[in-house]
């Protein structure tokens, strides 16, 4: 290979690894475009905490859509096309969203939030799938900076809301602007990914009775469905700070709307810079004791902003919350991935947990908000960080294989 045609290699690489990068950013700023407005969203749509539950139930109703609809497309379009055209979908959804609350329609944010859902559910999956046909490329594991790259689009997202408020801009002018700017970086973006599928190809050999078979088995496996409490307890501590944290430390702390979005960023800054700098940890600690660790941290961020009296117990709670969040989901992949055969169907078990548990936490926080208040229905969070915890053990490698 001459020179000129590494070099052409090595930029195509870069581009596809960029245009990945801003996937996943986009995911994590499309996601935090509204938990932090929650509060004012809540005021222009003329609602109650109840009714706000059920509209996030929505985001859950359209990732599954999403989850299951993602491998198909990309099979079909392959990685370009199909990641262009989520992130199409996801700013339209967002514009939705904020043309609802202008016109204050509940019906039509509640299809927003079904297909904002759809959208973010896909473009997860994608992104995934094609970053780990870049890892496999490079040699060298990316995908830690990849999802560190989701938490910074959070606390994008996140601190773009908090000046927002502060600002007085209403949270249907915020989606709004953010749809377009989203729109245009993302299909700008996305040209940087080659052509053709990373999508693995169904064995036609197999009949759709023994691909279920195949499928299923992977439910009775114990260390997977172990891997997968672990997921479930971070996952769903994720899903509830995006949509509750803001509104929880307005109405159950009494700060401002401002302060609130603040807090938001906060979080999503804690859990990116974990991510980023935490590669070194986990190769001299291990999976299973980074993990001990993380969600041990993430119980005392739980209690603390539940029980804090002051803003800066909330804020320390906060941060250790973030930190409690933040390993379970890229580890628990690897460890589903390196547990036995078939590593595709493995992680499919797992990951399938834990988007579950991200996009279905918010509504079932909201349920329980409605009887309890939002900050009291998170002590389901701490809860299932307990549990997390408790599992952290199926984290660990399998004798005799890498």
């Amino acid at each position: 290979m001459t020179t000129a045609s590494v070099d052409e290699d090595r930029r195509q690489l870069a581009g596809w690894r960029n245009a990945i990068i801003i996937a996943f950013a986009i995911g994590g700023v499309s996601l935090a475009a509204w938990g932090p407005r929650l509060p004012e969203l809540r005021v222009e749509l003329g609602v109650d905490v109840g009714t706000i539950g059920l509209m996030l139930g929505g985001v859950t109703i359209g990732s599954i859509g999403g989850l299951l609809s993602a491998a198909p497309m990309l099979r079909r379009l392959g990685g370009r096309r199909a990641l262009t055209a989520v992130v199409v979908l996801v700013p339209a959804a967002i514009a939705v969203i904020g043309t609802a609350a202008a016109l204050h329609s509940v019906p039509l944010a509640a299809v927003g939030f079904v297909v904002a859902g759809a959208g973010i559910g896909s473009l997860d999956v994608m992104a995934n799938v094609e970053g780990t046909a870049i890892e496999a490329r490079a040699g060298r594991t990316l995908l830690p900076l990849m999802h560190a790259a989701w938490s910074g689009g959070a606390a994008l997202g996140a601190g773009l809301a908090a000046l927002c408020a502060w600002l007085g801009i209403t949270p249907s002018a915020q989606l709004l602007g953010e749809a377009v700017v989203i729109l245009v970086v993302g299909v700008i973006a996305m040209r940087g990914i080659p052509d053709g599928t990373r999508a693995e190809e169904h064995d036609t050999s197999l009949t759709p009775r023994q691909r279920l078979r195949q499928w299923a088995r992977g439910w009775a496996d114990v260390r997977l469905l172990l891997i997968g409490v672990v997921m479930l307890g971070v996952e769903l501590g994720e899903g509830s700070a995006n949509n509750w944290l803001a509104l929880a430390t307005t109405d159950g702390h009494g700060q401002t709307a401002a302060v609130g979005a603040l807090f938001f960023t906060v979080f999503a800054v804690s859990e990116a810079a974990t991510r980023v700098f935490a590669g070194p940890v986990v190769d001299r600690m291990g999976r299973v004791c980074t993990v001990r660790w993380t969600t041990a941290l993430g119980i005392v961020g739980a209690v603390l902003f539940i029980v804090g009296g002051s803003w800066w117990l909330t804020l320390i709670g906060v941060v250790l919350w973030a930190v409690g969040v933040s390993m379970g989901f890229p580890l628990g992949m690897s460890a589903a991935a390196q547990s036995g055969p078939n590593p595709a169907a493995r992680v499919s078990v797992v990951a399938s947990i834990g988007y579950f548990a991200n996009f279905a936490g918010p509504p079932v926080i909201g349920a329980i908000a409605e009887h309890v208040g939002a900050l009291s229905a998170l002590w389901l969070v701490a809860v299932l960080f307990v549990a997390a915890f408790a599992a952290s053990g199926s984290l660990r490698p399998v004798a005799g294989r890498d």
